[in-house]
């Protein structure tokens, strides 16, 4: 338990909410991208299997992106900042590309079309994602920064849910606009396009970066950096990048298919679907600023494992849910709202692991290395991202072919259950990372 009392810097809430417009963009995106794109690409392939390979395109680009942009920034120097010249660049072009996503589906698209559309929407996006979270810890001291990454989640979680609470159900909209056309299908994607590019000039217009920020110092070797988190005596920051690396194979084992879930096991439209991932994130909403604040004061690894016990929980929910309302006559309706109370569970405690983890590996960094810490993060979350989709996409097919497919879409719940319960083991190596163990302060 942290000892730590110190009062939170003037001003700490204001400037790490504009900060917060950056994972604004990203939120907005993401739970959008991660329902309908398998979605789009099933009106062209069939097998589970190569869209799961498909959706790993974007992780795939992450992988090698991500780093070498986050260390690119961390040595750049101008006059509005070592994060924002990126920032400027890539998230407005992130949005555009969002925009036209829907149109590589049907009626108009073709198959060729949408993969290209991915590919240079996840160019820009996940060249912009480093510089994007790295500017926090750029600004705010390391042991706030849990509480920080809880408002800027929170920031992330209110964009999640303006996806697809308000904006998913626009899917379903029927309506022959100017300049756009058809609605239905492509209203949200276009919506989100013009907020993430709102946005990104709100961010600029308000945010400053700090003056180290701005000051030219020695280049910093990525291989220094590397060396230093894995060949180390203290073998935290390597374990946290292990664990992170399993929970997120099991996060992504079932995220580009829960539309698919919702939809074929559950019953409800394509606009509903949307509603899955918008229940995750009012869950992470609810909790992520009040999880900042109790690993401050308990321990940000203690809180991680408490929550991934959770989530394990809320995964075997999920797999028994759909037989067990089946064989209590649940009405369908009543079912789908049970399945989205636990979602709701699932994303308070994957929220509270997601707050607290990146602050432990930024507590291990310097001010000159904190984007290569930040690639890293990426880099083990991107792999597994990569891993996991074909992976639970060959589960799916396995077990279809053996049970059925409602057995085999829920067979997802178990893969990532395992998954989440091998990264809780890992994480109770960690030693470092807490508030009180050598932060490495912003200058």
């Amino acid at each position: 338990m942290s000892d730590s009392k110190s009062a939170l810097p003037k001003g700490f809430y204001r400037i790490t909410v504009l900060i917060g417009l950056g994972f604004f963009t990203m939120g907005l995106m993401d739970p959008l991208y991660d329902t309908y794109v398998p979605i789009f690409l099933q009106d062209f392939v069939a097998s589970r299997f190569l869209i799961g390979v498909i959706m790993t395109f974007d992780n795939l680009l992450a992988l090698f992106l991500i780093p070498i942009v986050s260390n690119l920034s961390d040595n750049t120097n101008t006059r509005i900042g070592r994060r924002m010249p990126w920032i400027l660049i890539t998230v407005p072009l992130s949005g555009i590309f969002f925009a036209l996503l829907p149109y590589g589906g049907l009626p108009s698209g073709s198959l060729l079309l949408i993969i290209v559309l991915i590919f240079f929407l996840n160019l820009a996006k996940q060249a912009a994602r480093g510089p994007v979270v790295a500017l926090m810890p750029d600004t705010i001291p390391g042991e706030f920064r849990s509480e920080a990454n809880g408002v800027i989640n929170t920031m992330g979680a209110i964009a999640a849910i303006v996806g697809t609470i308000v904006l998913a159900p626009l899917m379903d909209l029927q309506l022959t606009l100017p300049l756009i056309g058809q609605t239905q299908r492509r209203l949200p994607f276009i919506i989100a396009g013009l907020l993430v590019i709102v946005a990104t000039l709100l961010l600029f217009t308000f945010v400053r970066e700090s003056a180290a920020a701005r000051e030219k110092r020695e280049r910093t070797k990525l291989l220094d950096s590397l060396k230093l988190v894995f060949g180390g005596d203290d073998r935290s920051a390597m374990l946290i990048l292990l664990s992170l690396f399993f929970w997120f194979l099991g996060y992504q084992g079932v995220l580009p298919f829960m539309g698919i879930y919702s939809r074929e096991v559950l019953g409800v439209s394509e606009g509903l679907a949307g509603l899955s991932p918008g229940a995750v994130a009012i869950g992470y909403l609810l909790l992520a600023i009040p999880s900042g604040i109790i690993a401050h004061r308990f321990g940000r690894r203690r809180v991680i494992r408490f929550c991934l016990v959770g989530i394990v929980i809320a995964l075997l929910l999920m797999f028994v849910h759909a037989p067990l309302v089946q064989l209590a006559g649940v009405p369908p309706q009543a079912a789908w709202m049970i399945f989205l109370f636990i979602l709701f569970c699932f994303g308070m405690m994957w929220g509270s692991v997601i707050t607290n983890s990146f602050p432990m590996l930024w507590q291990m960094a310097t001010f000159s290395n904190m984007g290569i810490y930040t690639g890293l993060y990426y880099f083990f979350s991107q792999g597994a991202a990569i891993t996991s989709p074909p992976l639970s996409g060959a589960v799916i097919d396995l077990f279809t072919i053996g049970f059925g497919g409602t057995v085999g879409l829920r067979m997802i719940f178990v893969y990532s259950a395992i998954m989440m319960a091998i990264a809780f083991l890992i994480m109770g190596r960690v030693t470092g990372g807490e508030v009180d163990s050598a932060p490495a302060e912003p200058v």
